[in-house]
Formats: structure tokens, C-alpha cells, sequence
């Protein structure tokens, strides 16, 4: 059964390849033409060229020889046959039977119907990525946290939480809700244990916040959390919330998080 799961898998790589090889023109990745070809899409020469990979190991690969390729043979094929992120992991699935690795720090916009569903919440939504950066939201959301005005690379839920004073000062239940929070960004770095983005936010937020350093040295890992319990707002009042995560995007790790007030 194992060998026919292995060939089956293997037979899937190769039809793959070559549909995704076959669906390409010469002038789709920036190549002169060359008059008519006998058969369609582009040839394994041309796309060993654009991945940066050697002739004979890119057939291979495509014919489904059992030999092992690297993560950027992958991702180098990935470039090349212009897949995008569905199908990138879905090539590391056939080939490695993991997904790629992931990158943290992802700025790309989300779908705009994700941004319409948004704006069309009463409820304060924001969209993160798995460094917990605010990439996207919604005026229910800006009115609680002011991401608007805030520059990039302060949008970003970890840092709000252990280097914003005036934020933290709205917060009755700061510690309450640090601690789980920062349980559920543990989590995430499971995904990404050595990603480099990922990693400098640590070191920065060790360094800015000792609540931050003590805890991460000596985790408590019994609650989680997705966002913040209790804001104080400008007039005083106590807004308490319960959260919902939605999935936006697993292959980039994008969630959405909305805020649902409790009566």
C-alpha cells in the first residue's frame, strides 16, 4: 500500500508539472519567441532556465525519479511556472509532504471583498498576519486602537500590547489579557520557529518591555487569547468584548479578528 501511495503521489507531481508547464507561453515569463512549436506551453529547458536549476535534476523531478530537491528547487520551480500561493504549497505537499516554509512578515493586501466585508461590520474587524502585524480594518476597529495614524511597523498587535503606554492605560485587565495573548503568539511561532522578522520582533520587545521578557523566558501557557478583553474609551466607558477568529488566507496565515461586545 505504501508503494502505491508513493507512485500514485509521484504521478500526481508529474501531471502537475507538466499542466502547469503546458498553461505558459514563452512570452508569459518574458522569452522571445520562437515560431510554432510542436507542443503547447513552455519547454523543461525554459523552465530549468527560470528556476535557476540544472536540466537534467529539473527532469527528473518532473518524471518523478526518486531523488530529493531542496526548498529553493521548490520554490525556484514555484517562481518559474508563476504559481501562486495555493498551488506553491500544493507542490511542496507532492514533493515534501509539508508545506512551504512560512514567512511572518507579509505585507500583501487582502482580497478586497475581505476589506468590503469589513467596512460593512458595525464591529470592530482587523486582519493580521502570523507576527501579528495589522495589516488591515475596518472604522470600528481604527476608532479602538488608531492604526490609521500609527506608521507600519507600529501596527502591530504584540508591540501595542508591550510598548504603547496609552493604550496599555486603557486597559483594566492589561495583564489579564497580555499574558493570554502573548500564549496564542507562542503558538504561532511554532510555524515559523526561525523566521528572522518574527525573531527581531522578540529581541526588540525583550528589550523594550520587561513584562514581555519575563514572561517569554517563563511562559504560562494555560490561557489563550485572540484580543483584547476590555478597553476604556475617551469617555470613560467600559467596552468589553468577546472574540471571533476567522481564517482569511492559511497559506499566507492571514486571520481576521472581530470584536463582539458584550451586553
Amino acid at each position: 500500500m505504501a508503494g502505491h501511495n508513493l507512485a500514485r503521489t509521484r504521478s500526481d507531481l508529474t501531471d502537475f508539472l507538466v499542466r502547469h508547464r503546458n498553461r505558459l507561453t514563452p512570452a508569459d515569463v518574458g522569452l522571445p519567441g520562437t515560431g510554432r512549436r510542436r507542443t503547447p506551453g513552455l519547454r523543461r529547458e525554459e523552465v530549468a532556465t527560470l528556476a535557476g536549476v540544472g536540466l537534467t535534476w529539473y527532469t527528473w523531478f518532473e518524471q518523478g525519479r526518486d531523488i530529493n530537491v531542496s526548498e529553493s528547487f521548490l520554490l525556484g520551480v514555484s517562481k518559474a511556472l508563476r504559481l501562486d500561493d495555493a498551488e506553491c504549497c500544493h507542490l511542496f505537499l507532492l514533493a515534501h509532504r509539508r508545506p512551504p516554509p512560512v514567512e511572518a512578515y507579509q505585507w500583501q493586501a487582502i482580497p478586497a471583498l475581505v476589506q468590503t466585508l469589513m467596512d460593512e461590520m458595525a464591529r470592530p474587524a482587523y486582519v493580521m498576519n502570523l507576527r501579528w502585524d495589522v495589516v488591515a480594518w475596518n472604522a470600528a476597529a481604527d476608532a479602538l486602537f488608531d492604526f490609521s495614524a500609527r506608521k507600519p511597523d507600529e501596527r502591530n498587535m504584540m508591540r501595542l500590547l508591550f510598548a504603547d503606554p496609552t493604550l496599555r492605560r486603557r486597559l483594566p485587565d492589561w495583564r489579564q489579557d497580555a499574558s493570554r495573548l502573548l500564549a496564542q503568539f507562542r503558538c504561532g511561532l511554532a510555524a515559523a520557529p526561525d523566521d528572522p522578522a518574527m525573531l527581531k520582533l522578540i529581541d526588540a520587545l525583550s528589550k523594550l518591555s520587561p513584562d514581555f521578557r519575563r514572561w517569554w523566558e517563563q511562559p504560562d501557557l494555560e490561557a489563550y487569547g485572540y484580543g483584547i478583553g476590555t478597553i476604556v474609551d475617551a469617555d470613560s466607558n467600559h467596552g468589553r468584548y468577546q472574540h471571533a477568529m476567522l481564517l482569511v488566507d492559511e497559506h499566507r496565515h492571514l486571520r481576521m479578528v472581530v470584536y463582539v461586545g458584550e451586553e
